[in-house]
């Protein structure tokens, strides 16, 4: 049975929650105080001690049982059911983060700006040949 299927693969479970924390083994190792070879003993590792567990989770910036219950089903759980009360306006009423403006507007625009640019180089360069 590969690492990958095994469900209850400690290491693998390290090695996920720090990409998806985007850190780097060399972070991690940074943080705990060992080298990156470690950390990728550590996450070819199906156990892990305690200890070890411990200061991973504290590296981490998450708990033990993060660690020992994640699954990727429940973090895409948890992110479909995120919502951050922190834009909560003063009157306890949530602000929207939705654009105001079309994103595609926004590139097109952009295109029609470059476009227009290079229509002025290459007329410039025209006028420098017929000069010469």
């Amino acid at each position: 049975m590969s690492a990958a299927t095994k469900p209850n693969h400690i290491g693998r479970k390290i090695s996920r929650i720090r990409e998806l924390k985007d850190m780097k083994q060399e972070a991690l190792a940074q943080a705990l105080g060992t080298n990156q070879q470690a950390i990728s003993a550590i996450e070819n590792s199906e156990t892990i001690d305690d200890g070890k567990l411990a200061d991973i989770a504290k590296a981490l910036g998450v708990s033990v049982e993060a660690i020992k219950n994640f699954t990727d089903e429940n973090m895409i759980s948890y992110f479909n059911n995120f919502y951050d009360n922190s834009c909560s306006g003063a009157n306890g009423m949530f602000h929207s983060n939705q654009c105001n403006f079309n994103p595609l507007d926004k590139v097109i625009e952009l295109y029609e700006r470059m476009l227009q640019a290079e229509k002025e180089k290459v007329e410039f360069l025209e006028k420098l040949l017929k000069e010469k």
